[in-house]
């Protein structure tokens, strides 16, 4: 196996901040760092778990950590985490993730937030943290992550993620929260393109989109020129037929109240999604603004395959590491946590040889100590 994995992980992390006094420093920062991410993608959920992973390999984590006073208390793990600068910590991330990935031109960059449900403090008057995360479709790696001031909404994360990122020649897609004439822009500006879902908190301009589609569909579809694509998919019970429409004649388009506000408008689309079970069948539309091309092929594909964020990210933090059951919350802990829970999906995510769940990898990892370097071995060497 090239390289050693641990002291790629210490490289990357060398420059956090110790935000403890020196006198209280009887393990090292990076030592600490690299067990809890080691013990997070052996199965570890908590502080306590952590203490308990660094106890039971302790002979083997010897071999790469210096370790002067042996594993550290699990009250220890908590203080750190919930002091260390979670910003600092997150840019650490970044420039990691920068540094051993390659996002290929046209992929899919999918953006949306998850609450940490567990994360509140009544007492305290907290509410529970909100991450939004970068997931990039293709490679199934996690970008990068902003928290949602408190005090604000995803509309201010959006922003200072996108400047974190290098998407040029990207794809980003974003949620009706995020459908913004100034995100729309910062998305230009960075040489990207967008597909941004549209709902009726953009009032004018989603009534006369939706009234557009609807006087095609009246028409016999003869009324604009338009572009069309339907997929239909079989599984689980259920058949899923897909309908895309899109419109892009300029002529059209600027007729659309406030459409001349987006950077770079170019087409609109119609999503139907109906769903259709021995029970009941269901039918949903959906309406995105992009600047792509009306190719209706393309844009069906983007908008299914943002709900990646969903499945492959977002569902496997729920369930693979019961992320909403977390009670961590201490200062900064239960953000400096979510970030080590990205780390963790992202080296497992890039271990194809199992062809296992990322549970039974986490399992797995806490099993063989071959298998955990070889995790951690996916992108750092």
């Amino acid at each position: 196996m090239p390289g050693n994995p641990i002291a790629s992980i210490e490289q990357h992390f060398a420059e956090l901040d110790d935000p403890r006094i020196d006198r209280s420093k009887l393990h090292n920062l990076l030592d600490i760092v690299v067990l809890t991410i080691c013990a997070i993608i052996c199965g570890a959920d908590d502080w306590v778990a952590v203490e308990m992973f660094g106890n039971a390999k302790h002979d083997w984590l010897k071999k790469f950590l210096e370790l002067p006073n042996g594993i550290p208390s699990h009250d220890t793990f908590g203080r750190v985490f919930a002091a260390l600068d979670p910003d600092q910590f997150q840019s650490c991330f970044l420039n990691w993730i920068s540094a051993v990935s390659e996002i290929t031109q046209g992929q899919v960059i999918a953006l949306d937030g998850k609450t940490l449900r567990r994360s509140h403090d009544k007492r305290l008057g907290k509410k529970a943290i909100v991450m939004v995360s970068a997931w990039a479709t293709a490679n199934g790696l996690v970008l990068g992550q902003r928290k949602v001031d408190e005090k604000s909404n995803e509309i201010t994360a959006i922003p200072e993620l996108l400047q974190a990122l290098e998407i040029s020649g990207c794809i980003v897609t974003i949620d009706a929260m995020g459908c913004q004439k100034e995100i729309a822009a910062d998305i230009v500006d960075q040489g990207a393109d967008y597909v941004l879902a549209l709902k009726e908190n953009h009032g004018n301009l989603y009534d006369d989109v939706e009234l557009l589609f609807d006087d095609l569909e009246e028409s016999q579809f003869s009324a604009y020129e338009y572009d069309y694509e339907r997929t239909v998919s079989k599984g689980h019970g259920r058949i899923e037929i897909r309908q895309c429409w899109t419109i892009s004649d300029p002529d059209v388009l600027r007729f659309l109240r406030g459409a001349q506000e987006w950077e770079k408008l170019t087409s609109v689309v119609r999503v139907q999604a109906e769903r259709r079970t021995t029970q009941k069948t269901t039918i949903e539309d959906r309406y995105y603004l992009s600047c792509l091309a009306g190719d209706a092929q393309k844009l069906l594909d983007v908008t299914r395959t943002h709900w990646g964020i969903e499945n492959s990210l977002h569902w496997v933090l729920d369930i693979a590491f019961r992320e909403d059951e977390c009670r961590v919350r201490k200062g900064y802990a239960a953000q400096n946590l979510a970030t080590l829970r990205h780390i963790a999906v992202n080296l497992l995510k890039q271990e194809k040889t199992a062809k296992v769940g990322t549970k039974s990898k986490r399992l797995r990892a806490g099993w063989d100590e071959d298998y955990l370097l070889k995790v951690l071995s996916g992108l750092f060497c």
